[in-house]
């Protein structure tokens, strides 16, 4: 019988808990968290190698804070999965990011530990700061913790957030956890800055020889960190960013050696106003496989935690990825116009935009996570004469809502921004769900909004909207499409013009992008049960195909609308709005995502959750039998 590895983790079922143990047995117990969350996502997929980089800050944190009267906020919260064990949630850890089970992420609902909700970057310094202010209001005394990384660092809410907290001198205490990691290799100058900070062996030397020093006479220890930022501007021969936001900065520090994170930490609660600790840590810390292959261990799927050997492979002869059809076809489209460059926030291996990085280097741009920036940036090199394609996930695109219409829309400026992971995207939930996306644009005058329901659709979409044809938006899913031969020559789409796939006599089904291959299932279904309907695929939301919709209106009593998205404002709310005005009154079965966030689970679960799956359209098809 193997022995058990864990002597001290099924101790700790809370803070109060890990408070109890000595700083030798802090440092096993940080050995076995680490180990419980490699053998636990192994099984369970999940963020692994950004949450073992931080098992000791986490459990410092706790260590030191009185959590949760302490507030602690992670941003983003791929990292949050050692705050959630340590903080009562381990037992249920196998449940993560299940239906019904622990969000993937920190979630308020969830716990008191969770101080905040997140799951997009850049957002912890501003909600700390928020707190910090309420607590002083109050009267109330606690501290105020935000850790953010060295890639959401670079959203402008984060450098929005520091200069209020400096300027309003709150006490208030930002870790920057940097591992010079996101998702991908972070870039940019705050990058190139942060490791002028941490490599200057001129700095650090007198740092810590003085720290050693002064460590015997804690009066005087209070000094080192009173004078850090002057050394750094006078070893650095340049000012401290942070301190110029009026943050009193301190290190770099070890972010693997608990036992001193506890001690500066300790130090640091007895400092008052914005303080700044750089804590320097290794994504997949521990782990020989995450720390080798950082991007790929990112989220790596299930794998064998003796060999690191991943599970998760393609099958020959399946369907390739969307993302991977985006990758490929951009790329195609570049090697024929050189007007065509590609911009993405931070995920060029998330939208497989990294295959044209490969091959074309200057013509690719990431940017770093500023879905804004992102916007405006190719707004510009469209005004300048390039057609730049701007990947940003359904859900982040929602960041740049003034981007696309002031600086695209407005201006009626050739980008094509392709909306990666539109609908329900599974486990990583709410956060993550693409599903506004329709309903936000289709107000904004000038876009063309389009959704391929397959794979030979999406390439078609793309070469049309290289071809100049103003605003236009592109949204495909996560995951699989159906189409193994996806590789055809291109050909271009009609601005506007649905395909009408199937005729029928009973009802109507209108789907919009690759829904509509369950629709074309369940409309199989029905015709051998004796319904007849007829399958439209609307390929866009705007514009919509008039004179199909009018010949819809005039043919059919009832209409079924299915779309992966928000039913509130989105295409069968566009299909109700044009039988209304034109003097249609079929009856319409909108089909889609109702006016609630939908939890975590499988997006099989989750569509049949929301009524979009094959077994609902069917249903809904269905009804007609019964007129």
């Amino acid at each position: 019988m193997t022995a058990s590895p864990y002597k001290y983790l099924y101790q700790v079922d809370s803070p109060r808990d890990l408070r109890r143990l000595s700083p030798d047995e802090l440092r096993a117990y940080c050995g076995e968290l680490r180990h419980f969350i490699i053998e636990q996502l192994s099984a369970n997929p999940g963020h692994l190698g950004s949450s073992l980089g931080v098992v000791e800050l986490a459990a410092a944190l706790h260590y030191v804070f009185d959590t949760p009267n302490d507030k602690l906020i992670w941003d983003v919260g791929h990292q949050a999965y050692a705050h959630k064990i340590i903080t009562g949630r381990r037992d249920r850890f196998l449940t993560n990011r299940k239906l019904n089970g622990l969000s993937g992420f920190p979630s308020m609902s969830e716990s008191e530990y969770d101080a905040f909700g997140t799951g997009h970057a850049s957002t912890s310094i501003s909600a700390a700061l928020g707190m910090a202010a309420a607590s002083a209001l109050r009267g109330e005394k606690r501290e105020v913790i935000a850790v953010i990384g060295d890639g959401a660092l670079t959203g402008g809410l984060a450098f929005e957030g520091l200069n209020n907290a400096g300027a309003a001198n709150t006490d208030l205490l930002v870790i920057l956890n940097d591992n010079r990691m996101a998702i991908d290799p972070n870039v940019g100058a705050l990058k190139e800055y942060l490791l002028s900070i941490s490599t200057s062996k001129r700095y650090n030397k007198v740092k810590n020889r003085t720290w050693t020093h002064l460590e015997r006479m804690p009066r005087l220890r209070g000094l080192i960190q009173k004078v850090g930022g002057a050394l750094k501007q006078g070893f650095l021969q340049q000012s401290n960013l942070f301190e110029s936001l009026h943050f009193r900065y301190f290190g770099p520090v070890d972010g693997h050696d608990v036992v001193q994170l506890t001690r500066v930490l300790g130090d640091l609660k007895e400092i008052p106003g914005p303080k700044l600790l750089h804590v320097l840590t290794v994504k997949g810390k521990g782990y020989r496989p995450a720390e080798e292959h950082q991007r790929i261990w990112h989220a790596p799927g299930m794998f064998n935690p003796e060999t690191g050997e991943r599970m998760q492979h393609a099958e020959s002869g399946r369907p390739p990825l969307y993302q991977d059809v985006f990758g490929e076809t951009i790329l195609e489209l570049a090697r024929v116009d050189d007007r065509i460059v590609g911009i993405t926030p931070a995920m060029p291996t998330g939208c497989s935009l990294n295959r044209m990085m490969a091959e074309m280097p200057e013509r690719c741009f990431d940017v770093g996570i500023a879905e804004g920036h992102a916007v405006t940036f190719s707004a510009g090199l469209a005004a300048a004469g390039m057609i730049p394609f701007c990947n940003i996930y359904s859900s982040f695109m929602q960041r740049a809502y003034d981007n696309v219409i002031h600086d695209v829309a407005l201006q009626h400026l050739n980008v094509v921004m392709c909306l990666d992971r539109a609908g329900l995207v599974g486990e990583d939930g709410p956060t993550h769900h693409g599903v506004f996306d329709i309903a936000c644009m289709r107000s904004i005058p000038n876009l063309t909004i389009a959704s391929p329901m397959n794979e030979i659709e999406l390439r078609n979409l793309m070469y049309t909207a290289s071809l100049g044809r103003g605003p236009f938006v592109i949204r495909y899913p996560k995951g699989e499409g159906v189409t193994p031969q996806w590789r055809q020559p291109f050909e271009e789409v009609p601005l506007g013009r649905s395909r009408l796939l199937c005729d029928g006599s009973d009802v109507a089904v209108l789907t919009f992008g690759p829904v509509g291959n369950a629709a074309a299932a369940a409309i199989r279904r029905a015709a051998a049960e004796g319904v007849s309907a007829a399958h439209i695929d609307l390929r866009f939301a705007k514009p919509l195909d008039t004179d199909r919709l009018h010949a819809t209106g005039r043919k059919f009593r009832r209409i079924v609308t299915v779309e992966d998205g928000a039913i509130a404002g989105g295409v069968g709310s566009a299909v109700l709005e044009f039988m209304n005005r034109n003097g249609y009154a079929p009856e319409i079965d909108m089909l889609g995502v109702s006016d609630r966030f939908v939890r975590q689970g499988t997006q099989s679960q989750l569509r049949a959750i929301c009524g979009i799956d094959e077994r609902s359209i069917y249903e809904a098809i269905m009804k007609s039998k019964q007129q």
